[in-house]
């Protein structure tokens, strides 16, 4: 069993800050490459930001320069530090990792969203 568990979301206001973290737990042997994708109403889900477990990373157009993504290795985390926050950042953030289970084959795992609302 495997659990991806989010933290530090919630409402800030336009040009604030926010760092989503993400815990992955379980019966891990390995993960590769971590993830955040969003969320918001009426849209599909997005790619926002991601880094491989080299720590080479890729953002979307719309985060670059605002958004950082890191990672600890040593304690299967991978963070995402949000500056210049804007409205059209608000959205249901979901971390993502392609990690293999003891005894299993690599899948891509998810976890539950934290909601990130950017308002005045």
């Amino acid at each position: 069993q495997v659990q991806l568990v989010e933290s530090g979301g919630g409402l800030v206001q336009p040009g604030g800050s926010l760092r989503l973290s993400c815990a992955a737990s379980g019966s891990i042997f390995s993960i590769d490459d971590m993830g955040w994708y969003r969320q918001a109403p009426g849209k599909e889900r997005e790619l926002v930001a991601g880094i491989t477990n080299g720590g080479r990373t890729n953002y979307a157009d719309s985060v670059k320069g605002r958004f950082t993504i890191s990672r600890d290795n040593a304690k299967n985390t991978v963070y995402l530090q949000m500056n210049s926050l804007k409205p059209e950042d608000t959205a249901v953030y979901y971390c993502n990792a392609d990690l293999t289970m003891v005894g299993w084959n690599k899948k891509p795992y998810w976890g539950q969203g934290t909601q990130v609302t950017v308002s005045s």
